[in-house]
């Protein structure tokens, strides 16, 4: 795949006349870690309702697709072919850019200098990673230029966002940030969190978790910056269907999707399983995601007499292939030890899927407790086991969830609406002198 440097300018969509000149005219870069990817497809959403709303956004991401060309999306095709993709420059055109900017903008790389090395403090190891994040600022602040782009906005506060900041002290770019967690929490320190929040213009933070977080870190005359806004799914795509009414003795299809990592919990969810299926459960498990456990909960598995042929690992999908497989489930399930506030978990409930998951970070926010769902606390079997039998025995609360489910997510996640407040958030800031 090539990397595309001067595209043909994005025409604006006929939804900009409904917005002031402002936000019609500037151009917004987004800085990405990796886009298109299976993990991150609300980016993808993000970007495209943007663009149907008239703000002009041109992309750059560090790395490369996560799939081959031929396994993208249409939709993600397209996009491919007009990111810049910051790690597939060559190493000729990153030195040919280094040379122009000592030779012509000598102020950008002593300013990009000292911001990087006041990285890290004694830690020399930290500093060489800043070195290189200041290789990679100097591509994209020279590609925003070219691109006519005014202002970098980068979602995840973790590393892209720390060549964000290069980029904005380097370029005298103003930039902001879309906060999401939990990585960047554990290791505030690390991620230089506090200092990536006193810099940006303005920070949207997907929960009013997230947000106490960044309270917690940054000074008080820091927080008018901070402004919750919600991720978004789309209700239409991620429609309930009438799904049959399943006899007592009927196996229930229990789903969980997300990437196999500890901090998903995939194993308590896995243990809580097999011990319905001691009992005398008639359950199944498919659990959809690739990541580092997987092999060792493979292992696990098949290690259990009522476990392996009950469980099912699908392995990293599309997000067409995902809502395939969600379409066939009676329970979501993910018992999660940390998160920002799950995606997947909003797809099915807009599914009218019945779900349970754990009080962490923003899940409380968007799953009441015996309102849209059921919350266990983290890492409890015990409790997960006696909200599944729950769910299992009594279909009609099954069915009460799930309803109220969908219209929770109606109500703070719809993408067209959120999509229409974060352009909104967008043209007010940029506009302001916050």
């Amino acid at each position: 795949m090539q990397t595309v440097l001067d595209e043909p300018q994005a025409e604006p969509h006929p939804a900009a006349a409904d917005r002031s000149p402002h936000a019609a005219g500037r151009r917004i870069a987004y800085l990405l870690s990796r886009y298109p990817a299976v993990s991150h497809s609300f980016f993808l959403n993000e970007i495209l309702q943007l663009r149907r709303l008239g703000l002009q956004i041109e992309v750059a991401s560090i790395n490369s697709p996560d799939r081959s060309e031929d396994a993208l999306s249409p939709a993600e095709r397209e996009e491919s072919a007009r990111v810049f993709y910051v790690k597939h420059s060559s190493w000729l055109r990153a030195a040919g850019v280094l040379l122009k900017t000592v030779l012509q903008q000598p102020g950008v790389l002593f300013r990009g200098l000292k911001c990087a090395l006041k990285l890290g403090g004694w830690n020399l190891h930290a500093k060489l990673y800043a070195i290189f994040y200041l290789a990679e600022a100097l591509l994209v602040g020279d590609w925003m230029r070219r691109r006519g782009c005014s202002h970098l906005h980068v979602h995840f506060s973790t590393a892209v966002a720390t060549v964000g900041m290069l980029t904005a002290s380097a370029w005298r770019i103003p930039y902001s940030l879309s906060v999401h967690g939990p990585d960047e929490f554990h290791d505030v320190e690390g991620y230089y969190l506090a200092q990536k929040v006193a810099q940006a213009k303005f920070v949207f933070c997907i929960s009013d978790y997230c947000r106490s977080q960044l309270m917690r870190l940054s000074s008080p005359e820091h927080w008018k910056k901070l402004e919750v806004i919600r991720l978004g799914v789309d209700p239409a795509v991620f429609a309930p269907l009438r799904r049959k009414e399943k006899a007592t003795d009927d196996t229930l299809a229990i789903v969980c999707v997300g990437r196999l990592v500890p901090a998903k919990g995939q194993l308590i969810l896995l243990r809580a399983l097999a011990e319905l299926l001691e009992q005398g459960f008639r359950v199944r498990l498919q659990l959809v995601g690739g990541g580092e456990d997987r092999r060792y909960l493979e292992a696990f598995v098949r290690g259990s007499s009522v476990l392996s042929s009950a469980v099912e690992f699908k392995g990293a999908l599309s997000h067409e292939e995902t809502r395939r497989v969600l379409e066939g489930a009676d329970l979501f399930v993910l018992a999660s030890f940390a998160e920002g506030l799950p995606v997947a978990l909003m797809e099915a409930m807009a599914m009218e899927i019945p779900c349970i998951s754990t009080y962490v970070a923003g899940i409380p926010e968007l799953i009441r407790d015996g309102v849209d769902g059921l919350l266990v606390p983290a890492s409890s079997e015990e409790k997960l086991v006696s909200a599944m039998r729950k769910m299992i025995e009594d279909p009609q609360q099954r069915h009460r969830l799930a309803a109220a489910g969908r219209k929770r997510v109606l109500a703070l996640h719809d993408l067209t609406e959120n999509a229409r407040r974060l352009a909104d958030a967008f043209e007010q800031n940029l506009a302001s002198g916050v």
